[in-house]
């Protein structure tokens, strides 16, 4: 047995109980009073205003004030310097103990990417809507003759078309051609028998008509090179002028015209009388 085993036993049951429970006692004032230097109980921290500055320069800040810090998430906004501090959790002036997590969220330096829509057919409105919906942001709007007033007719990316699918940064500028109703003047119809369905668009364009309807009248491989047989309107009316023939049809710029293909070019005498449909 040893010599603190015989004191123990030495001394009578009660004594003992006391002192188990006066060491027991001596433990939790000794972890209570430690517990402060443990935690950081009563160690107080302002935390700074961070929000504007460069992450790393917000970084060292907060962690030369012992704090630690974490990037909880970054989003893009054109307008603030990259990697520049947006948010900050707990927010600045707020007092925490030392030590505490600081989060943090700032701009990304490569913005997002999204896909242009095909807005054509929109109201400008609605247009301009879409586009700040994607975080786009809108441009110039011309006007060019067509019966869909106020209707986007092109979407451009720097004064060429943006196809709808294409992948563009968020932020980049679009730009719209609208139409601005039915022109004013009235010119003769356009005589489209004879050729290919790329001539007349582009001859159409010249003159701020739009083509409506394309019907094949035969089987088609190749649709640009295929010939214009008819079209509507016709160039002439069923009216007898006092010419005693007939009289020229008439076109606005921005109305539209229909037309029909064919594999093959329409016979000569055709293209010269261009008959009625």
């Amino acid at each position: 047995m040893t010599l603190i085993q015989k004191h123990i036993t030495s001394k009578p049951l009660w004594v003992n109980i006391l002192a188990g429970i006066g060491l027991v006692i001596v433990l939790l004032l000794l972890f209570f009073l430690s517990l402060s230097w443990l935690t950081g109980y009563g160690k107080l921290e302002k935390v700074p205003l961070v929000t504007g500055q460069n992450v790393v320069a917000a970084k060292k800040l907060l962690e030369d004030k012992g704090f630690d810090v974490v990037i909880q998430d970054s989003i893009y906004i054109d307008s603030i310097a990259k990697q520049a501090v947006i948010r900050q959790s707990p927010e600045a002036d707020a007092t925490v103990k030392s030590g505490r997590t600081i989060y943090l969220t700032i701009n990304r330096t490569i913005p997002p990417q999204v896909e242009m829509p095909n807005l054509a057919g929109f109201s400008i409105k609605s247009a301009e809507m879409y586009l700040q919906s994607l975080g786009l942001k809108l441009g110039d709007v011309t006007y060019k003759p067509d019966i869909a007033r106020n209707s986007v007719l092109e979407q451009l990316l720097n004064d060429e078309p943006i196809k709808p699918g294409t992948k563009i940064p968020i932020g980049t500028v679009i730009s719209f051609v609208l139409g601005s109703g039915v022109g004013g003047g009235e010119i003769n119809v356009p005589n489209l028998v004879g050729m290919t369905l790329e001539e007349a668009r582009t001859y159409l364009t010249t003159m701020n008509i739009s083509i409506g309807s394309v019907v094949a009248m035969t089987a088609i491989k190749d649709s640009a090179s295929s010939f214009v047989v008819r079209q509507t309107p016709d160039i002439l009316t069923d009216s007898i002028g006092a010419s005693g023939f007939r009289v020229p049809n008439k076109i606005r710029q921005g109305q539209v015209m229909d037309i029909y293909i064919s594999s093959t070019a329409p016979a000569r005498d055709s293209v010269m009388q261009a008959p009625k449909n």
